[in-house]
């Protein structure tokens, strides 16, 4: 049966094609046609996440925008497509603040190489588990070489430096997660754009949830999410959810991961490729340049979703060339329906689970910590904090 996936934080998704979201007084229904599946609680509801073909009323959208719910557009594969404008963040010394913060080059740096540092420790962590359960050499070898960029870490002078040396920690890192997986998926390295083989493609949907859900974190601790301080500036780039985002991804992100492969959850049945369309000759027709003269606003082709030209600003730090490379001409790896409702499942029960926070003294769901951190750092902008302390795993 089509219904969206549901955890008790009113995180909702919407899987089934064709399907809409539709207004009944206080409440949201979703329905195919005549049937309602599913009712929405707009007081509960915090974040409403919209997969693919599925449909808003006017009514809806009305509601939406009126109770401020952040509401994620997402294509079937899980690329982010854009989100409602909600109303600006009210406390306006605040944001200046945020703002005035993003060109005082010792606060980013230091801020920064803490957000970087916590990564890379948590990076550490799951390799060694990997190691611990498996006595791989490769889990190993990487835990050495993210180690050693640990150690040069506070040696690094410069933003770009920094963010130059986060890239080969990484590198080093899913270089020793692939010794993790029981089975051989193809996958070796990091690609994305499209991902080309299922660990890969898991991946991507996972980051995609992950940031969506610091991005709400954000938002709830009164922050803009735009001027951070590791991603920098750019155009239509929410810099701050993904800087605080990175500490998370490689314990709660990519050991989902690794657990629903593992534990047969997806098979390589659930996954199907998507191959890259044969490129068109260049063709250069006789131009009627009467009928030029004559188009007072300019005739243009129906374009269809073309996700080259209405993709949104990189918004993770850039690739190597070497990815880059490997991944042209191969087609993109995608889950079926099935599947993706597998990975969305996997990821809110693991972002409903409790653990004991050693900066907060106190058990809470991961979901939770997302926001403690982005309060955290909301204090560190408001001078109430001396710097920002990354959450490490153990």
């Amino acid at each position: 049966m089509p219904n969206p996936s549901e955890v008790a934080a009113m995180i909702v998704y919407v899987t089934a094609q064709g399907s809409q979201v539709v207004r009944e007084g206080r409440h949201l229904l979703v329905r195919q046609e005549e049937t309602v599946y599913h009712t929405l609680f707009i007081h509960k509801l915090e974040q409403l996440v919209l997969c693919g073909n599925v449909t808003l009323t006017p009514g809806a959208l009305n509601l939406l925008l009126r109770e401020n719910v952040d509401t994620v557009f997402l294509r079937l594969d899980g690329r982010y497509k854009g989100r409602l404008a909600l109303d600006e963040q009210k406390n306006v010394f605040l944001r200046r603040r945020q703002f005035q913060l993003v060109d005082d080059i010792a606060f980013c740096m230091g801020t920064a190489g803490r957000i970087v540092q916590g990564k890379l420790l948590n990076m550490v962590t799951v390799l060694q588990r990997i190691k611990r359960t498996r006595s791989s050499s490769g889990a190993e070898a990487a835990v050495q070489g993210v180690r050693k960029i640990l150690a040069r870490l506070p040696e690094v002078e410069g933003l770009d430096v920094l963010r130059g040396m986060e890239g080969q920690a990484s590198a080093c890192y899913f270089a020793g997660l692939r010794h993790g997986l029981d089975e051989d998926f193809g996958f070796r390295k990091r690609v994305r754009r499209p991902p080309t083989d299922p660990v890969n493609s898991v991946l991507s949907l996972l980051y995609t949830f992950l940031i969506n859900r610091m991005y709400a974190a954000v938002r709830l601790a009164g922050l803009d999410p735009y001027p951070g301080v590791l991603h920098a500036l750019d155009y239509g780039r929410q810099a701050l959810p993904l800087d605080l985002v990175e500490e998370f991804r490689a314990p709660l992100a990519d050991t989902v991961a690794l657990a629903l492969f593992n534990l047969r959850a997806l098979k390589k049945e659930d996954f199907y490729v998507l191959q890259p369309p044969e490129p068109l000759l260049p063709q250069q027709p006789e131009t009627d340049l009467d009928a030029v003269a004559h188009d007072p606003l300019g005739q243009r082709t129906e374009l269809e979703d073309d996700e080259e030209l209405f993709d949104m600003p990189d918004q993770q730090l850039e690739p190597p060339i070497d990815e880059i490379e490997g991944r042209k001409g191969k087609g993109a790896v995608r889950l079926v329906p099935a599947a993706f409702k597998k990975v969305i499942n996997a990821f809110e029960k693991k972002m409903q689970t409790e653990f004991f926070h050693p900066g907060a003294q106190r058990r809470m769901s991961y979901a939770d910590a997302l926001v403690f951190q982005a309060r955290q750092y909301r204090r560190l902008v408001e001078g109430e904090a001396g710097e920002y302390h990354p959450l490490l795993f153990k």
